[in-house]
């Protein structure tokens, strides 16, 4: 029955709540991935709490002191304690992150809806984002932040445009299929408008691809974000930002190698982790993958 489960029994037995959600926790790589994630995210969240010491504050007596009492992490070649600026650097590289997922969950999913569904438009918006996907990820975000300036919301604009293509596609793509689908075409052929078919039918059935592409895109962002910042296009030093901590330990890797480690260390945890969780989602929410599982 579609509202109610028959028990074994024959008792009438009350329906199951959050299936999917249910499916995600029982996921070992999804699991896994969230911890990774959750803990990097809980650094960025609590940074005035946890961190130790002010991370703009520098102590030139202390500076090169290796990792133990008193600083967890270390300190750099200006004395400031690594810890600290490895939580409030989560809190920009994260925060970078998350804005170019909303950017291209706004404009990637607009393009992708629009291209998808109205067959005229869907020639000379693709030819342009297939113009934009042409060009090296990095190479392209590396000259679109070193035109607009270093600064954070640069980084993002950068980020957005490399990456929008991406999701437009994978939209677009699920659109092509859904579009076709009877309840549509029922729809239509009774005088539902454009707009509405589009709201009601076309896009809540496409959030599952839409959703598993903004957690790679978070992966992706955050490790491009890293390497803008490393190459000297993201937000200026001394802002903490886990590129700028490894570009400033580069230079002394052999003698004080925690200060690079560390923040290599959290993109690995981080970016390991979103892909993890676009791992899961991708298993629990992918009816094709249930099909061949089954």
């Amino acid at each position: 029955m579609a509202a109610e489960a028959i028990a074994a029994n024959g008792v009438l037995a009350p329906p199951r709540r959050f299936p999917v959600t249910r499916r995600l926790f029982r996921h070992r790589l999804f699991v896994t991935g969230l911890i990774l994630f959750g803990s990097m995210l809980f650094l960025a969240v609590a940074a005035d709490w946890i961190a130790p010491h002010n991370p703009m504050r520098m102590q030139f007596r202390m500076r090169f002191r290796p990792p133990g009492e008193g600083f967890l992490f270390g300190t750099d070649n200006f004395g400031r304690d690594i810890f600290s600026r490895l939580c409030f650097g989560a809190r920009l590289s994260l925060g970078i992150g998350f804005a170019v997922v909303i950017v291209n969950g706004v404009f990637g999913t607009a393009i992708g809806l629009i291209a998808g569904y109205f067959r005229r438009a869907d020639e000379w918006l693709m030819r342009v984002m297939d113009a934009l996907m042409a060009f090296p990820a990095v190479l392209l975000a590396l000259a679109i932040a070193a035109a607009l300036g270093p600064s954070a919301a640069n980084a993002v604009i950068a980020l957005s445009v490399v990456y929008i293509p991406r999701t437009a596609r994978i939209v677009r793509a699920t659109v092509l299929v859904v579009r076709e689908m009877d309840y549509v075409q029922a729809a239509r052929a009774f005088g539902g408008r454009d707009l509405w078919i589009i709201f009601r039918h076309i896009l809540p059935n496409s959030l599952a691809p839409l959703i598993v592409q903004l957690t790679f895109i978070f992966a992706y962002a955050v490790l491009a974000e890293s390497i803008l910042s490393f190459l000297g296009v993201g937000p200026p030093p001394p802002t903490p930002t886990w590129g700028n901590m490894i570009a400033e330990g580069k230079d002394y890797i052999r003698e004080a190698w925690w200060i690079a480690m560390f923040p290599g260390l959290a993109i690995c945890l981080t970016v390991l982790g979103l892909n993890l969780l676009g791992d899961g989602l991708r298993d629990v929410l992918d009816p094709r993958l249930k099909v061949q599982q089954g």
